[in-house]
């Protein structure tokens, strides 16, 4: 993509700044993920150059899937080395017997790595390109609210912050920054493999929506930045359903059946959420919800997932751990 048409590369140091200025406390460890990819190259040298160095810890993630995985990790320790940058390198086991595919077990890997070696905050270079892509493959697989919403910008992770100062910014502003600036980066072969579906949501659906509505990438990051206002709003009903129902951690049943159907399963992904918990899919949600709103006193629906249960006994519904 021609410089001309992104912002000035100079500038975006001066947007990560702006984003972290109302973020950051004014002191603690940033980590930063350093795959050696432009975009995370490009991150950490924005950040040094806003003067943020000596708070700086790269952390590397070496999953061992590619055979240029080692001149990946020799890769980054070079360059944190010219850029006075402390690094961790943590070699991880890509687990796939859970039945995940190799992408979602390698991402399940690397973001358990990072929760164990970040510092106070976690920064990730995630950009809008990113964004539109997560965006419509989230949709394309039936998402609701918060699916659409996207990649956020900030979040908890544990006991860290997680925070993702370029997902506002082009894939193209980033590329122009690194050429203006003499970056070097690495390019990681599985990326150009369309048979993986984010690649080609990437390479090929991205493209050609592009091609008809030039405009498509921002539409879908805005789209996402409406679907997270969506999504805050039912977290606030949740919040206040939930004090109309709860009786210590269980909901009561009379109450609980007092609510619309749409507004219990508002309520149930909630606080499965603040738990730690899996969603289930809807249908099983769907059907769940049925009994529950319809069972008669000798009856004790139960829905069984990954981390625990709910099920209702004694006229509460309740959340099981299983761990």
């Amino acid at each position: 993509m021609a410089a001309s048409r992104n912002k000035p590369s100079t500038d975006l140091p001066k947007r990560v700044g702006a984003f972290l200025a109302a973020r950051l406390a004014p002191d603690g460890l940033l980590s930063v993920g350093l795959s050696g990819g432009c975009d995370s190259v490009v991150l950490l040298h924005a950040l040094v150059a806003l003067g943020l160095g000596k708070r700086l810890q790269a952390i590397h993630i070496h999953h061992g899937l590619s055979p240029n995985a080692d001149a990946w990790a020799d890769f980054c320790a070079d360059y944190c080395r010219r850029l006075g940058v402390s690094l961790v390198t943590r070699r991880v086991a890509v687990d796939t017997a859970a039945g995940l595919g190799l992408e979602a077990a390698a991402r399940n890997a690397r973001y358990a790595a990072f929760g164990e070696l970040a510092g106070d905050t976690l920064l990730l270079a995630h950009h809008r390109g990113d964004q539109a892509e997560t965006v419509l493959f989230n949709l394309l697989r039936g998402a609701g609210v918060t699916g659409a919403a996207g990649i956020p910008a900030e979040r908890r992770f544990g006991p860290h912050r997680l925070l993702r100062p370029l997902l506002d910014v082009s894939r193209g502003e980033i590329e122009a920054y690194a050429r203006h600036v003499g970056l070097a980066w690495i390019d990681d072969e599985s990326n150009g493999d369309t048979a993986i579906t984010r690649n080609f949501l990437r390479h090929q659906t991205l493209v050609a929506l592009g091609q008809r509505f030039p405009a498509a990438e921002s539409a879908l990051a805005l789209a996402a930045s409406h679907f997270a206002e969506a999504g805050g709003l039912l977290d606030e009903l949740a919040e206040l359903d939930w004090q109309r129902v709860a009786e210590g951690g269980a909901a009561r049943l009379g109450d609980l059946r007092q609510l619309s159907v749409p507004r219990v399963k508002n309520l149930l992904r909630h606080r499965l959420r603040l738990l730690g918990w899996q969603v289930p899919v809807a249908s099983r949600l769907d059907e769940f919800v049925r009994q529950v709103v319809t069972a008669g006193p000798d009856r004790h629906p139960e829905l069984v997932l990954p981390d625990g249960k709910m099920r209702v006994a004694q006229r509460r519904l309740h959340w099981l751990s299983g761990k």
